[in-house]
């Protein structure tokens, strides 16, 4: 799977996943891709919804913990993105300049910017927009573009010297502390 297909996949997915119920359907490395950007967007929508002010503050708390579980298993995906690359490209550990980002980061900043790309679209077109509002949603959403295109383009780059042996990148996992009851001390005051 190359960095257009990615880039292809999540902005598919984006449209089709606002007509129709959201699923995945894919296997391997477009599996994991179609399943972060899934997290994502669904992370998009709650957050949203958590800055209503006219829903209650309970449905604003449900809104967040569905924004935590979301997020934990974003991360958990870009870990399992960068553990299959990491089996496929076998990136050296040491004598060549490291990337201080890891590709399945550059993969999950790509779904999201595929989701703004889709939201802004819709402000730029709606109709019942002040003319000023569209024409500064259609000077962003160029920028959103040239920020796909840039990132898309350095994911290429860095797989590519990767695969070469003159760049790597380092998995150091999340170890997100927040949801995890012997790493949060609220959390342990709670049980």
């Amino acid at each position: 799977m190359n960095t257009s297909d990615i880039t292809a996949l999540q902005q598919e997915r984006t449209l089709l996943w606002h007509d129709v119920p959201p699923q995945t359907t894919l296997d391997g490395l477009a599996g994991l891709v179609e399943q972060n950007h899934l997290q994502n967007f669904c992370l998009w929508h709650e957050e949203d919804v958590a800055r209503r002010d006219d829903l209650g503050s309970e449905r604003v708390r449900q809104a967040k913990r569905a924004i935590d579980r979301y997020n934990q298993c974003r991360n958990d995906l870009i870990e399992s993105i960068d553990m299959l690359l990491v089996e496929e490209l076998n990136p050296s550990d040491e004598g060549v300049p490291f990337n201080s980002e890891t590709p399945g980061m550059m993969i999950d900043r790509l779904s999201i910017l595929a989701l703004k790309k889709y939201h802004m679209a819709e402000e730029a077109d709606r109709a019942n927009a002040t003319e000023d509002h569209r024409t500064q949603s259609s000077a962003k959403l160029r920028v959103i573009d040239r920020q796909i295109d840039d990132l898309r383009q350095a994911l290429t780059e860095l797989l590519f010297e990767v695969g070469e042996g003159t760049r790597s990148f380092r998995v150091y996992y999340q170890f997100k502390m927040y949801n995890d009851a012997a790493l949060n001390p609220e959390l342990r005051k709670a049980s």
